[in-house]
């Protein structure tokens, strides 16, 4: 009888620790999961082309733009934007303000849709920033137009959310505050994910 149970002891110290280590590899495998970098995002050839083209067209227009925005991302890449102070100087040099002083650096792009990409929001949720005035202007919203975002009122613009619409937004036309435009980097922006951080930001 004391035979039977040592060895039945014996399986059940057994079974248990063979548990624990099961258990333990799931974690390790969930915390690499969690931990593991996102796949890069297919770039839409089509969109590319446009934004290029777009971009080929605006510097023709505007050989050196008189400011000038250089995005870096935390996960590598670089895009740059022609900021326009004579159709929106009070967002541009709001914009200026905030970059040159940090404000965006870790902060996220919250929002990647078919045709935009949106970030600069403090909270992260699309919810975050301060309050300031819109800038409408005659500029359209063509593919690589850069924007302010607002909420119902078209009086009052976010102070520190911007986007940057990928396809043609004219519907946006005379609606939101125009102030820049896409003038190197397409492929950086259209591989934008939700999530994605901006290391740094850097207007001359």
């Amino acid at each position: 009888m004391r035979k039977i149970f040592l060895f039945l002891s014996l399986v059940i110290s057994t079974f248990i620790l063979v548990g624990c280590n099961t258990l333990e590899e799931n974690v390790n495998q969930s915390n690499n999961n969690q931990g593991a970098t996102k796949e890069a995002k297919p770039v839409n050839k089509s969109k590319l082309e446009t934004l290029n083209q777009e971009i080929e067209n605006f510097k023709k227009e505007n050989p050196s733009p008189a400011k000038v925005a250089t995005v870096e991302m935390e996960k590598g890449g670089t895009f740059k934007l022609a900021l326009l102070s004579d159709v929106a100087p009070k967002t541009v040099a709001n914009f200026e303000k905030k970059a040159n002083g940090k404000f965006y650096d870790g902060l996220t792009f919250h929002r990647v849709e078919d045709w935009v990409v949106q970030g600069g929001d403090p909270l992260g949720n699309g919810t975050g920033g301060g309050n300031m005035e819109t800038e409408i202007n005659k500029r359209s919203f063509i593919p690589g137009s850069l924007g302010v975002a607002r909420g119902g009122d078209i009086k009052i613009s976010n102070d520190s959310q911007f986007f940057i619409n990928t396809t043609d937004a004219s519907f946006l036309n005379e609606q939101y505050t125009n102030f820049g435009q896409l003038i190197e980097g397409a492929d950086v922006v259209l591989g934008i994910q939700i999530g994605d951080k901006i290391k740094s930001i850097h207007v001359q």
